[in-house]
């Protein structure tokens, strides 16, 4: 390994001289490097992310995996059939961003998936279709349209499709921040998927999935959230109701025409894992959001509806299915049709804990 030190010149810096190359070169030789050279980069004005604005198409996407589906298997050893999303500011890395992982996974009719764990938190959210079950400790869950599920990290888990259909959704990981911590382990379960019942709802729904309500039996704070599926029906009832209450001139929106609601951890109100932080926001007709910064990084997809989303300089038109990314401190816009659905996962809850998060929101909502 070397370390090459290249002098800036400019105000504050010293001035050249053969003594000043002799100490860099001894610098060098010892793998040193003076902060006085690297201090813009160290440390600029605001953040300077790697990732880029970046959007990917479900039109494009959806029919590679299925050819994806028709030519690689799912077994042992590839685990699953998952298609990573790559940024291109990330140097071909198969990261959406430097901290979050984000995929399609694609599952064949009467296909199985085998059960394995991994101390990165994980998590499905289904833009279409049903008839696939993950099972997570055991515990079969069912995945359908709108639900937001949850592997949290060191959880056996497999996925059994039990249709004559095939099935696609998008996995959410923290992969690459666990990868640059150099914290992970993983752990092959069964080959087969341990329980391969379809039951309506799964054990952990039935114990913690009613609102406002928890079971006495356990009080202890988790740290990842124990319900296993947040459904549709509710997201959308929350959704709904904020809109209509606003409607009735009471509070409860983010801002004018945005509802938004946060999935949470029952047993300490935060969020659903210390490394990821999930949302889902509705826009009304005709709605443009606030420009807002935020330190971290995020990734959405329109889960329905069409509408105009501006990254920083870049802008597209999404619809269903689509996802982009938002970088750290890029501001991000978007600007409804009709009415837009869409789900958000971010690394927030990272930067909560450093005491490094900052956000900062401009326009006529702020």
């Amino acid at each position: 390994m070397t370390v090459s030190i290249t002098p800036t010149g400019g105000p504050g810096q010293p001035d050249p001289s053969p003594e000043l190359d002799e100490l860099y070169r001894g610098f060098e030789k010892e793998l040193l490097v003076p902060l006085w050279t690297e201090i813009g980069d160290l440390m600029p004005a605001e953040p300077r992310p790697a990732a880029v604005p970046h959007t990917w198409r479900w039109d494009a996407l959806l029919p590679l995996a299925e050819r994806a589906g028709d030519l690689v298997p799912v077994g042992r050893g590839g685990e699953r059939r998952a298609i990573a999303l790559a940024n291109p500011g990330l140097g071909g890395a198969p990261y959406a961003t430097p901290t979050l992982w984000a995929a399609i996974q694609y599952l064949r009719p009467r296909e199985n998936a085998p059960e394995h764990r991994h101390t990165q938190n994980a998590f499905r959210f289904v833009v279409e279709g049903e008839g696939v079950w993950t099972v997570v400790n055991g515990d079969p869950v069912a995945m359908r349209r709108g639900d937001f599920l949850l592997t949290p990290g060191w959880h056996f888990h497999g996925h059994h499709n039990i249709s004559d259909e095939p099935m696609a959704w998008l996995d959410g990981l923290d992969i690459p921040f666990s990868h640059s911590m150099g914290s992970t382990f993983f752990e092959f379960g069964p080959d087969r998927v341990s329980d391969t019942s379809a039951p309506d709802r799964s054990r952990s729904e039935r114990l913690w999935a009613h609102p406002g309500l928890r079971p006495v039996s356990h009080t202890e704070p988790l740290p990842n959230s124990p319900i296993a599926a947040y459904r549709w029906e509710h997201t959308d009832a929350a959704l709904a109701d904020q809109l209509a209450l606003e409607d009735e001139g009471h509070p409860g929106v983010l801002e004018p025409g945005h509802a938004a609601v946060r999935f949470t951890n029952p047993s300490t109100g935060g969020d659903v894992m210390p490394t990821i932080r999930a949302e889902f926001h509705r826009l009304r007709a005709g709605t443009a959001t606030a420009t807002r910064r935020e330190v971290g990084s995020s990734v959405w997809q329109v889960f329905q509806g069409t509408g105009t989303a501006r990254v920083g300089e870049r802008e597209w038109r999404v619809g269903r299915g689509d996802l982009f990314v938002v970088p750290s401190w890029v501001p991000l816009t978007v600007t409804s049709d009709g009415e837009l659905d869409l789900f958000r996962f971010s690394d927030t809850p990272i930067f909560e804990r450093l005491n490094a998060d900052r956000v900062h929101v401009e326009g006529p909502h702020q």
